[in-house]
């Protein structure tokens, strides 16, 4: 067996920890030795399917409750997991269809392992030749014992979100899954015993795949998964779980957070209980310094310390984490000078009042080494602002894409991240932004984060809906636009206003001009299904 198989096949032996599912409503808790038991069925009936070793499989399922025998089932067959792009109320069924029709023939999937709430695409898929197993169907299954598995098996097709219609998945093997998890427990000083942890992020994306569920199914860990929806329906109850459950670690992208400090500011006192809590990791999107500020401030009335906030660093390639600060640092900003930033490509530290604050992102977790190169390949030392490379073995081997297998490392094992950045003196990690979204301006490297803060900053602007559209993309003229959604959209006068206010934060912060300002309604801009800006499919919105 590999080691991550073997460890989570004797985690369900004795542990008497597990999985709670069904908040606020129906809560369940399951040890992950019931989970075992469900997915030992469920995989008796992928093998009369004939769902064999190396095979793909394909689940689309929403509730936490089914996902995890699911997954589990599916790796006892010695197959991989690729979670598919889940429709929304706003979905037209029949492109997604397409999509996903499309999706399956890249990974060669034997079959899509379908759950609730998606229950009514079973007829869709099947018109297309699609072979589907319902969750009620699987676990009528017969109890299988798993087949062997090997390190270099494929665990999990994780589904890129990129801005392009053109799909791919980056490989997980299973020594990737094993390696990744000790990285981020020992950086944390993960307990079992004593660590409990909450999540609403969604199991398609791999922060929500990985770090709340395979590793605590592998390493057997408490965990209280609900769903996005649950979430976005009350914000809230994220810190009513983590009071309840006292729980310590979480993880959200940057515009989550910002919702909670919201909600917080507004709760009555002893509302909910975050005394608890140690690790709030924010990623999966830019961080926003001014945020973390304001959760610390918000959280500080019901106990948060703000040592818990915890900025990080990850990506699918590297199976999940890339750098995690040790425990009780809070956020640790790097103040630099934005001119030699954006002119130098230098992080020169600085106290001067204009010096522009960055969230470091820790160090890089164990077995994972990594280099910042200028646009020659060369290394640069501490503070020069290059790509980042890494390498090690929590590193995928490369991507399935339409046109076929496709490595994911050079010649010597480095993974070009696609990110902007840099390293501090004492190797902390700091992100800038992407490489393809950089813009440049009168020989000044501008990054679209800088611009979608300082936007969002303009009073009646959707937090974490702003937008920065590079437009005309290495011509010597080149520019940007910037859009935003705002809930007054149909208030001419408020449309005016913003359009002036988001063209005076954007100078005043970030010293250049927009072309143009787009203020749009709720939901215009585009975004990828894990919700991240699709910067290069919103120049539409601005005319781009």
């Amino acid at each position: 067996m590999s080691k991550f198989t073997d460890e989570m096949y004797a985690t369900a032996v004795d542990c008497r920890r597990g999985l709670v599912t069904g908040e606020p409503d129906t809560p369940l808790r399951q040890s992950w030795g019931d989970i075992h038991r469900q997915a030992r069925r469920m995989a008796g009936a992928l093998a009369a399917a004939g769902v064999g070793h190396g095979d793909a499989v394909g689940v689309l399922a929403g509730q936490p409750v089914d996902i995890a025998p699911s997954c589990q089932a599916t790796w006892m067959r010695g197959s991989s997991v690729t979670m598919l792009h889940q429709p929304t109320p706003r979905t037209d069924l029949q492109v997604w269809a397409e999509d996903t029709e499309t999706v399956i023939a890249m990974i060669s999937a034997k079959a899509v392992v379908l759950g609730a709430p998606f229950d009514a695409a079973k007829p869709l898929l099947e018109q297309r030749g699609i072979s589907v197993l319902t969750i009620e169907e699987l676990q009528e299954g017969p109890d299988t014992e798993p087949l062997p598995t090997s390190e270099s098996d494929i665990a999990l097709q994780q589904l890129t979100s990129g801005s392009t219609g053109s799909p791919k998945a980056v490989q997980i093997t299973h020594e990737n899954f094993y390696v990744n998890a000790y990285a981020m427990i020992n950086r944390i000083k993960f307990s079992l015993e004593d660590d409990v942890m909450i999540s609403w992020l969604p199991l398609f994306h791999d922060m929500g795949m990985v770090g709340f569920l395979s590793v605590p199914m592998q390493v057997g860990a408490e965990v209280v998964s609900i769903t996005p929806m649950d979430f976005l329906r009350s914000p809230l109850l994220w810190a009513e779980l983590i009071g309840r459950y006292r729980g310590t670690v979480t993880a959200a992208p940057n515009f989550a957070y910002s919702l909670l400090a919201r909600r917080l500011r507004q709760a009555e006192d002893g509302a909910v209980d975050l005394r608890t809590m140690r690790y709030m990791w924010n990623g999966a999107e830019p961080v926003d310094p001014d945020t973390m500020e304001a959760l610390a401030e918000a959280g500080a009335r019901f106990g948060l310390e703000p040592s818990a906030l915890a900025p990080v660093y990850g990506m699918a390639e590297t199976t999940l984490a890339v750098s995690i600060p040790d425990p009780d640092q809070g956020q640790v900003l790097d103040r630099v000078d934005p001119d030699f930033l954006e002119a130098m490509n230098r992080a020169v530290a600085s106290n001067k009042p204009n010096a522009r604050p960055l969230a470091t992102l820790g160090k890089l977790v164990d077995d994972l080494e990594g280099r910042v190169v200028d646009e020659d390949g060369d290394e640069l030392p501490a503070r020069g602002v290059g790509v980042i490379h890494v390498r090690g073995p929590a590193v995928t081997p490369g991507y399935i894409t339409l046109d076929g297998p496709r490595s994911a490392q050079d010649e010597n094992g480095w993974l070009d991240t696609g990110d902007v950045g840099y390293f501090t003196e004492e190797g902390l990690v700091v992100v800038c932004g992407r490489v393809k979204d950089v813009i440049i301006m009168g020989g000044r490297n501008i990054y679209p984060t800088d611009i979608e803060r300082a936007a969002g900053t303009v009073a009646g602007v959707r937090p974490g809906n702003a937008v920065a559209v590079r437009l005309d993309a290495g011509q010597k003229r080149e520019s940007f636009a910037v859009a935003v959604e705002t809930n007054d959209h149909q208030d001419p006068d408020e449309v005016k206003r913003i359009e002036r206010e988001v063209v005076h934060a954007v100078f005043s912060e970030v010293g250049v001009r927009p072309r143009t300002v787009a203020v749009l309604g709720p939901g215009s801009i585009p975004k990828t299904s894990s919700g991240k800006l699709r910067r290069a499919n919103s120049a539409s919105l601005v005319g781009g």
